[in-house]
């Protein structure tokens, strides 16, 4: 395990810097849609990413490590395997990958997205979230950045075991640091939201918050809890696994599908296969109805989750969201 971390920090310093250098030459196509699939929107920026990707697992994923590559932007129902025509019955691992996790941060140059990679041993279509046994999620800066964030984990390995590092992209100097979220017992005075960075469902989903910090903290709420709408769910655990945030939620699956909305711009599997990170430093991340996540590794089921950075914070907050979700969206 600790060679399939190495390998997927190459290949997550390889794709950051393939968008870099693409970046600094000029190229001004990043924001124009490339594809619409069943997952998401697929910009130029994506797809210069994907063959990034691609190209790097053929050459230099181990031949004896066959593997399925789950990746947003493949083609709906496609499988693809390393080395190439490896039946997926033959494959000994499962990795699921999204490139660039905040993409319309990173073509705006507006705020940093990211590389987000989860691997699990291979047990077919019941592979889920719950398998992966290596994460790793690197930054991918916008231009006026001078470094570059990595972190990484093995499961069991425990805070010891959490790998972060601080990359100089001038010197490619490494330097590490320690990674810890908050020990906050409440969020008064922290960063703690609800997704809600679309149009849709943006209402029901701000009722049901607002109703949390007063049930919570009272009716003076004005500069109290304050809120990071961070358009990308490895950002949004970047933040909780730093210390920046206390809470973070993304329930548009059940709002939307209590106003019968598309589940349509959601979180899926890649987005959130890095949560290994955060509960391995002792957070936690789970369901809305306080269970483990274990949907499929695949690129369209929508996830609905919600982390906390430490157990005390799960405890005060959890009871009291969960009566606001069953009395809001049934």
């Amino acid at each position: 395990m600790e060679r399939a971390r190495r390998l997927l920090c190459q290949l997550q310093d390889h794709i950051r810097e393939i968008l870099i250098a693409a970046r600094n030459r000029g190229i001004g196509k990043f924001a124009e849609v490339a594809g619409v699939t069943s997952a998401d929107t697929i910009y130029h920026v994506d797809r210069i990413s994907e063959r990034a990707v691609l190209g790097w697992f053929k050459s230099h994923w181990p031949s004896h490590w066959p593997v399925e590559l789950v990746m947003e932007g493949t083609a709906d129902g496609e499988a693809v395997t390393f080395p190439s025509g490896v039946p997926v019955a033959e494959t000994r691992f499962k990795c699921i990958l999204d490139p660039i996790d905040g993409t319309r941060n990173l073509m705006y140059d507006k705020r940093s997205a990211w590389v987000l990679t989860g691997l699990a041993l291979q047990r077919g279509p019941g592979t889920c979230l719950a398998d992966i046994r290596v994460a790793a999620m690197t930054e991918l800066p916008t231009g006026k950045h001078g470094r570059a964030d990595q972190l990484s984990a093995i499961r069991g390995g425990g805070a010891k075991g959490v790998r972060a590092e601080s990359i100089d992209l001038r010197t490619g100097r490494r330097v590490r640091f320690r990674p810890r979220p908050s020990r906050a017992v409440d969020c008064r005075h922290g960063f703690a939201s609800l997704v809600r960075f679309f149009p849709e469902g943006k209402a029901l989903t701000a009722q049901i918050e607002e109703e949390l910090w007063r049930e919570l903290y009272g009716t003076k709420l004005s500069g109290l809890v304050f809120e990071d709408q961070y358009i990308s769910t490895g950002g949004q655990l970047f933040e909780l696994i730093i210390g920046h945030d206390r809470m973070v939620g993304d329930i548009r699956p059940p709002v939307f599908s209590r106003l019968r909305l598309a589940a349509t711009d959601t979180c899926h599997p890649y987005d959130i296969c890095t949560s290994l990170i955060l509960t391995e430093l002792g957070g936690i991340v789970e369901s809305p109805d306080g269970g483990p996540l274990r949907a499929p590794l695949d690129t369209t089921s929508p996830i609905a989750w919600i982390g906390f950075a430490n157990p005390r914070l799960a405890r005060s907050i959890r009871p009291v969201l969960r009566r606001l979700l069953r009395r809001h969206l049934g």
